[in-house]
């Protein structure tokens, strides 16, 4: 059986950042679970196929050719080996999402299209159910958590950073209904696997968490303490 290492949390806990990191270390395959949904819109976009049409995206969602890797400002996003990570992350690839990730359907084809991207030697698996719905069998999963004050302070440099003009008060509301939406959704919710090991990054460093990280993962054999 292929080695899946979960990476599970709230937004803004930092799980995207170390699951980069993990897989480039490691040498193994990774998956951005959250933009899924975006490549999938994308691709019924660029296809013709409109949002509501249930059977034709549900077949986009069951052959979906899509992939992940490290990118410099954090991971890219290939459909049919072409970056489209630009557009899946932006306004329209969230418009997109939302609009294909009512289907039940495509819900289910997404789920065993996550499963089949565990390839050799191993994946890094980033999302919100990874190890509680997706990999329930994975030898490591972690759930990476944070203060809601912490992940909005996080949120709002990033924002500045870009020239954004942001409010730091507005982000924390919205971090703290979307915590209350996960948390509480019948598909799914967010919630730590019974044997997942939390680590909460508020007082930490991204390097302190991905030493600690590493620290598992070279606990359960799946790879060596020395960092990269």
């Amino acid at each position: 059986m292929v080695p899946v290492i979960c990476i599970d949390g709230p937004s803004g806990a930092g799980k995207g950042t170390i699951a980069k990191r993990l897989a480039e270390h490691l040498g193994w395959h990774l998956l951005d679970s959250g933009a899924l949904y975006r490549v999938l819109g994308h691709a019924c976009l660029l296809a013709g196929i409109p949002w509501d049409d249930e059977p034709a995206v549900t077949e986009m969602a069951t052959n979906l050719d899509v992939s992940f890797r490290p990118g410099s400002e954090g991971v890219d996003v290939l459909l049919a080996g072409q970056d489209v990570t630009r557009a899946v992350r932006s306004e329209e690839g969230g418009h997109g999402a939302s609009a294909v990730a009512v289907i039940p359907d495509v819900r289910a084809a997404l789920l065993e299209r996550q499963r089949q991207l565990a390839l050799a030697p191993g994946l890094v698996a980033d999302g919100r159910d990874m190890g509680s719905v997706v990999f329930v069998d994975a030898p490591l999963k972690i759930f990476l958590s944070a203060s809601p004050e912490a992940r909005a302070q996080r949120r709002y440099s990033q924002l500045l950073a870009r020239g954004e003009s942001v409010s730091l008060p507005r982000l924390l509301e919205a971090i703290k209904e979307r915590d209350a939406r996960d948390a509480n959704r019948d598909a799914s919710p967010l919630v730590a696997a019974e044997d997942a090991v939390t680590i909460d990054s508020t007082e930490l460093s991204v390097d302190a968490v991905f030493n600690r990280v590493l620290d598992l993962v070279a606990t359960r054999g799946l790879g060596t303490r020395a960092s990269g």
